[in-house]
């Protein structure tokens, strides 16, 4: 299990979550700090600053996935979250 100690969120991923996802700060943070699964994505462009994706559901049920930063400080620099899409669903029911 990841520990994030905070959540970092900068205003053009908040504005473009919420525009283009319809995912609130909220949505996202419940996902971040319930019982989500956390998964490697990929190489981050600073070392140690990997990025992750956290699969996990809101308080109302949403199936949602957030992508983020996990930086040095054990913050994550929230980036794009979305509803997962239907295998990313499969795979995070199947945990």
């Amino acid at each position: 299990m990841m520990k994030l100690r905070g959540i970092i969120w900068l205003d053009s991923v908040v504005e473009k979550t919420d525009r283009k996802h319809g995912v609130s700060q909220e949505e996202a943070h419940q996902v971040l700090q319930g019982p989500a699964m956390f998964r490697y994505v990929e190489k981050g462009h600073r070392s140690r600053e990997d990025v992750y994706a956290a699969l996990g559901r809101t308080v109302a049920g949403r199936h949602m996935i957030v992508f983020f930063v996990h930086k040095l400080d054990h913050c994550a620099l929230i980036l794009p979250a979305r509803n997962m899409t239907d295998a990313e669903r499969r795979r995070y029911e199947k945990k």
